[in-house]
């Protein structure tokens, strides 16, 4: 079975981010609907969390889950690093000075390893199932 790599994936949801966080700043610039100071967070806090849905969910079609999930963290932490500097350039606002900004990374990163762990847990049980059978099922010892 093939699946979406997760790097693409983070290119994708990367470039989806820059460009609303590139709207929103010329939209701004140009008087013609001002967004707040931290709008740019905004975005790139909600396209990890996409990101991290995404991701977690096209974990079902991989073939080896050890691959997929190693290529997911280092996808995770480059996409989060990666909006975070371009919502620092395009707001001005380092994540330090983010208001909360800063705790919902955090609540995010625990929440795609949470997702991730959970998908894979249910991967597995349906492999277990349909290995089982329901009929008579058989004694473990």
């Amino acid at each position: 079975m093939t699946y979406v790599q997760p790097i693409k994936q983070a290119g994708l949801v990367f470039a989806g981010a820059l460009l609303l966080m590139l709207l929103g700043w010329l939209s701004t610039v140009s008087n013609v609907f001002p967004t707040g100071k931290l709008y740019a967070w905004s975005i790139a806090t909600a396209f990890t969390l996409l990101f991290a849905m995404l991701n977690s969910l096209l974990s079902l079609t991989a073939d080896s889950v050890a691959k997929y999930w190693g290529s997911s963290m280092y996808s995770y932490m480059a996409l989060a690093f990666a909006n975070g500097l371009a919502a620092w350039g395009f707001s001005g606002v380092p994540l330090g000075e983010a208001e909360s900004f800063r705790w919902i990374y955090v609540v995010i990163t625990v929440g795609f390893l949470v997702f991730l762990s959970l998908v894979n847990f249910m991967k597995k049980i349906v492999q277990f199932a349909e290995r089982e059978e329901w009929n008579q099922p058989r004694r473990r010892k």
